[in-house]
């Protein structure tokens, strides 16, 4: 009799810590079970009720995120839609390779000390404020990202970031003040990247969209992209800085404590060493080999080759580089990655596009500015779930059909895939910083739906009185 209550106990227990994942697996069975709709195929609709359950499950947390990445491997493959060895294909890829590489090679770097170094040299630049430390993050990452993309800047800028928050938490927890310093790194890397073409694939496969399916075959060179995009990265910049600093109320105003300590820290290591010269010299190839041979090898290989240098020149050992590596991040992106291949491919995505266009058709016919805001919400709702190249990829047809201008809607979509904002997995920039462990699923969304809405305002009065003007510098006309 007291086993029985024992079982009985330890059951409601569990029932009480997963209900969620109760919950969440009742609703999956019964959307399974019901009809298709109309116009999406049965793998397509599969495809569909795998994607609630993983963002459930993302929201909820009621089990590990990393278990989340192997429960969508598991379900793709009983629920047909792909075969096993399509399904460990998308697992690994260029992209996977680059975030395990980048966050490889950042525990070198934090190994020989450089992230000190080369945070202490951007505090000489900001002073000891916590709102000016967070405004020369934001700023540096916007513009770093402008010209390198978001993955380069993020994985160099969190080692820094790290540093600067060890030695501000020594005392006592500062879960505010980090997350304030790690999302203006990740935030401020996303904004930038929607400022030039080399920002991010997604801006080189709208230019080719523009190219290919517009009639006029409309043409954009890159300082025209700079013209048509950058104030919005420049009042992102500033935007980004104030609306983090209201999520997350610092523990305090200045840092000096943090500044003193990473003072003697450099200063107990003297001049810079051998081994620190030759860890920034590797990663000076590494980064100049992103910049100029990304095309051609992919920036996976790189990382993953930049990784391989640090550990066969002695500057890190494998022991280290595998206990000090998030593998469980990895393996989260790798799944997020599989899945919005799967929508791509089943034709999941081109079904919700094509939904709510036709949702929102009669709206489409009376108000000039409906097809924009559609198009921002649409492409903001695909980038939190699917990567936004991926997302472009595939609304990239559709938004420059719904109606509007053709160089005004592809712009549109461009800048939105960059909204990114709510949660690990909607980009590799909040996918690193998640690696950490040093901020929460729940911190994405309390920053996020701030950032949602000022980003969706500012791209919407920019849409309506900054583009006509600038127009004529462009050959859209």
């Amino acid at each position: 009799m007291k086993f029985a209550n024992e079982i009985t106990k330890n059951i409601l227990f569990w029932i009480q810590q997963k209900h969620w994942l109760i919950i969440i697996a009742i609703l999956g069975t019964a959307m399974y079970q019901l009809p298709y709709p109309d116009g999406i195929s049965h793998v397509g609709y599969r495809t569909l009720i795998l994607s609630i359950i993983v963002i459930s499950l993302i929201i909820t947390e009621p089990v590990p995120l990393p278990a989340v990445a192997l429960l969508i491997a598991v379900l793709e493959v009983a629920f047909h839609i792909a075969p096993p060895a399509e399904v460990a294909k998308t697992y690994m890829n260029d992209s996977v390779f680059f975030i395990m590489g980048s966050l490889m090679m950042a525990v070198a770097i934090v190994h020989q000390g450089l992230d000190t170094r080369l945070a202490l040299g951007i505090i000489r630049l900001t002073g000891n404020k916590v709102k000016n430390i967070v405004l020369g993050f934001t700023c540096i990452s916007a513009l770093l990202s402008s010209f390198i993309g978001e993955h380069t800047v993020v994985a160099m800028m969190l080692p820094v970031g790290l540093s600067l928050v060890r030695n501000c938490g020594k005392n006592k927890p500062i879960p505010n003040l980090t997350a304030l310093i790690l999302f203006s790194i990740a935030y401020g890397s996303t904004v930038g990247s929607i400022g030039t073409p080399s920002g991010g694939a997604r801006n080189a496969i709208m230019l080719e969209y523009w190219r290919t399916i517009t009639e006029s075959g409309l043409t954009l060179s890159y300082f025209q992209w700079i013209i048509m995009a950058y104030p919005m990265v420049i009042i992102g910049m500033l935007s980004t800085t104030f609306l983090l600093q209201l999520a997350f109320k610092p523990e305090f105003n200045r840092m000096d404590t943090a500044i003193r300590r990473l003072k003697i820290q450099v200063a107990q290591k003297g001049e810079i060493t051998g081994n620190e010269f030759l860890t920034i010299l590797i990663f000076g190839i590494v980064f100049l080999c992103w910049i100029f041979l990304n095309e051609r090898y992919g920036l996976g290989i790189i990382a993953i080759g930049g990784a391989f240098l640090y550990m066969a020149t002695g500057l890190v050992e494998w022991k280290q580089v595998s206990q000090n590596t998030n593998w469980g991040v990895i393996l989260l992106f790798a799944g997020a990655i599989s899945l919005g291949v799967q929508m791509k491919n089943t034709g999941t995505a081109l079904w919700i596009g094509n939904s709510l266009m036709s949702l929102f058709s009669p709206l489409i016919d009376q108000f000039t500015m409906i097809p924009y805001m559609l198009n921002i919400f649409l492409t903001m709702f695909l980038s939190n779930i699917m990567s936004s190249s991926g997302t472009v990829a595939v609304l990239g047809p559709i938004t420059l059909s719904m109606g509007g201008d053709p160089a005004y809607m592809g712009m549109t979509t461009a800048i939105s895939s960059a909204f990114g904002y709510f949660s690990a997995i909607a980009a590799p920039a909040c996918m690193i910083i998640y690696s950490s462990g040093l901020v929460k699923m729940t911190d994405f969304l309390k920053a996020g739906w701030r950032m949602a809405i000022v980003s969706t305002i500012t791209l919407l009065l920019i849409y309506k009185f900054y583009w006509p003007l600038v127009i004529g510098f462009t050959n859209f006309k």
